[in-house]
């Protein structure tokens, strides 16, 4: 899209472009009305201790309390006493500067983000069998050309509109669109073919697909044989699951598996796509593993026109998973633990590689531990909004009100930054200039149209001016007498290794991704604008950039993609006589994530005003509810509550909502908080709960 500014204000227009061709949705159009929206945030909010109330301050006072919380936890607890959250939309840059600052400004190896939530099963999955996270290894127009489309707990009509124009190709060229997905959502109603399990069983599904074509023939060995290793393994497992058996556990008739496995099987371009409906649970990663597993059996990666890929979650879910706010990650996609990515990270940082901490902990792990005994008792939240987006919200609600010093950075007050010590407010994305990476690998630019309000500074001359502070607080406790000199970080070295100009942190996230996966060396913001984008890994300003994952090899030692055996496990929590139903959560078209931003548009507020909670016909009947009735659901962990709303396109064991609310209507009070052993992601999709009329 482009932006135009004028005495009426900003106003949103779209444009030709690679990805959407100058689509957008609902949330896009409006997004301008929150640059001057009178909720925004436009001066430091600090709490009173005597009232307890958040009253508006100077940066320098605002700063100050930071810097002094934050010295006094780690001077009493130690470094790990103070922890960062971020987010998936936070441009690369701020992402970048996010990690460094957590690993070299605060010396803490607590830090991780809200994409943990959202894209971190798949990004498992995915380097385990490829070596290599890109959420589409191939550029997004190739779904349009596809002759078998599978969609897995993917619902883009509503949460990512603008990609229906491929699928809408895809079928206009006479393809066949499959999607597997609990709830007849507005994705399923277009599909030639829509599978409605039981939520937690897609692994299921997808085991007894890959039997049904090894039983027809239609694995493509030579490929296998090839390309893959592992195979053998994945083979004796899923003879067990034959399609009776899946039929039995998933509800999916043996016809409609023997129909999907034929069009993937048979098809010439086949391309498959999990979402967070396969990925939110805590088998996630094995779930992902099991339609990766599918694609290589049949030869998909790597293939032109097909392949595996998935859909990303927020704004900027690719980037922001590359380049170091992961618990576990250096920038270019390195692990924080591999001793030559430490050196190399290190010495574009200038700090020994020793001095860099090691891994942390997963999202919520990090976040359950707030407050508790030897847990973090400070938390930085850049871009994120945990009060609404956790699961098993209000326990982490508690955590949050139990930390001696919490600050939010946002441009919102959020349900979250309400409980803030100290609330910075930050600049839109209309105000600031960085770089994002979409679904394809693709880094695009994000232009600065205007300046922000005077008293609103951006997250880079945010965490700029804390390093420098912090540095500045540090030097003057160490006896220049006895300093060791590299111990001593002066306020003009902190503030020279956190520039606050996003063209200097993009310039040291080439250097520091220089080498790794997620290769960016090679691509400048000219590049970017001269051709709409460039696909990492580009190594080289003068190389070409990489579009196209695995025609040759795959990112392995030995080029060769890994096949892993996974077998079906019940969900972490099954329904019992007391909470005998299914739960699931999801978004809905004129909303997004936690709902700060959305919340406030007038036009997304009237579309979609308050939670629900979706019910079947026949469900409600014997519950005794009528549509439009409150009604309250509860789980072990506790309840919300909202209007009823009846659908025959949900499954009557099966109750859905959206997670865009807080309040009464939050949902992830009573998500579960198990999580994937693998990728710490929670089992958002999936706990038993009862349904009442309240």
């Amino acid at each position: 899209m482009t932006l135009r500014a004028d005495d009426a204000g900003v106003t949103v227009h779209p444009r030709e472009f690679p990805t959407n061709r100058g689509g957008l949705c609902q949330k896009g159009w409006t997004a301008a009305e929150l640059l001057d929206h009178p909720d925004r945030l436009t001066t430091p909010l600090v709490r009173d201790a005597a009232t307890g109330e958040l009253h508006p301050a100077s940066w320098d006072t605002a700063l100050d309390r930071v810097v002094a919380g934050i010295r006094a936890v780690q001077d009493d607890a130690g470094r790990d006493a103070v922890a960062v959250f971020g987010g998936g939309g936070l441009t690369n840059e701020k992402a970048y500067a996010l990690g460094k600052f957590a690993r070299i400004g605060l010396r803490t190896r607590h830090i991780d983000y809200n994409g943990r939530f959202c894209m971190s099963s798949a990004a498992a999955a995915g380097m385990r069998a490829f070596g290599i996270d890109r959420g589409l290894p191939f550029p997004l127009a190739d779904l349009g050309r596809a002759d078998t489309l599978l969609l897995v707990g993917a619902n883009p009509a509503e949460t990512m509109p603008p990609l229906v124009r491929w699928l809408t190709e895809q079928r206009r060229n006479g393809g066949k669109l499959i999607v597997i997905d609990p709830r007849v959502t507005a994705t399923a109603r277009q599909a030639d073919l829509h599978l409605q399990p039981l939520p937690g069983t897609d692994l299921a599904v997808a085991n007894a697909l890959l039997h049904i074509a090894l039983t027809e023939g239609w694995v493509d060995r030579d490929y296998v044989a090839d390309r893959t290793t592992g195979f053998d393994a994945v083979r004796r497992g899923v003879a067990a699951w034959w399609p009776a058996r899946a039929e039995q556990l998933s509800g999916v008739p043996v016809a409609d598996l023997e129909a999907t496995a034929r069009a993937l099987g048979t098809g010439g371009r086949v391309i498959i796509l999990t979402a967070r409906g396969a990925e939110q649970h805590a088998k996630g990663v094995d779930t992902v593993t099991a339609y990766v597993n599918l694609a290589l059996a049949l030869g998909l990666p790597g293939r032109d026109g097909s392949g595996y890929g998935c859909l990303t979650g927020q704004g900027n879910g690719q980037g922001g998973r590359e380049h170091g706010q992961k618990a576990d990650q250096l920038p270019g996609y390195r692990r924080i633990d591999d001793p030559v990515a430490r050196e190399h990270v290190a010495g574009v940082w200038g700090v020994p590689a020793d001095e860099l901490p090691g891994p942390g902990v997963p999202a919520y792990q990090l976040l359950d531990s707030l407050g508790t005994p030897g847990g973090p008792r400070a938390l930085l939240v850049f871009g994120s909004n945990p009060v609404v987006s956790a699961p098993r919200a209000a326990r982490i609600e508690g955590r949050l009100r139990d930390l001696d010093l919490l600050v939010v950075a946002d441009l919102l007050l959020s349900e979250t930054a309400a409980l803030a010590d100290v609330v910075l407010p930050t600049a839109q994305w209309a105000e600031e200039d960085g770089t994002m990476t979409n679904l394809e690998g693709r880094v695009l630019r994000r232009r600065a149209l205007r300046p922000p309000p005077p008293s609103v500074r951006t997250d880079l001359a945010i965490i700029s001016d804390l390093a420098a502070r912090l540095a500045d607080a540090e030097s003057t406790d160490v006896d220049p007498a006895d300093a060791n000199p590299a111990s001593v970080r002066p306020a003009a070295v902190a503030a020279a290794r956190f520039p606050a100009d996003p063209a200097a942190v993009f310039a040291e996230l080439r250097r520091a991704s220089a080498g790794g996966a997620a290769d960016y060396a090679g691509i400048s913001w000219d590049r970017i604008d001269a051709d709409d984008g460039v696909y990492w890994p580009c190594p080289t300003e003068d190389g070409p950039d990489t579009p196209r994952l695995f025609a040759d090899r795959f990112a392995t030692a030995d080029g060769r993609a890994r096949f892993h055996p996974v077998d079906h496990r019940p969900a972490a929590e099954e329904v019992c006589a007391t909470y005998p139903l299914h739960f699931t959560t999801g978004r809905v078209l004129a909303q997004y994530q936690s709902g700060t931003q959305t919340r406030r548009v007038a036009a997304l507020r009237r579309a979609a005003p308050e939670a629900f909670v979706e019910l079947h016909p026949d469900l409600a009947t014997r519950l005794g509810i009528d549509d439009g009735d409150p009604v309250r659901v509860t789980s072990r962990r506790g309840e919300f509550r909202a209007p009823a709303r009846l659908s025959a396109g949900i499954r009557p064991d099966t109750v859905f909502a959206p997670f865009h609310y807080a309040g009464a209507g939050r949902a992830n009070s009573v998500t579960n908080d198990a999580v994937d052993p693998i990728s710490g992601m929670p089992e958002f999709k999936i706990c038993a709960v009862r349904v009442e009329k309240a």
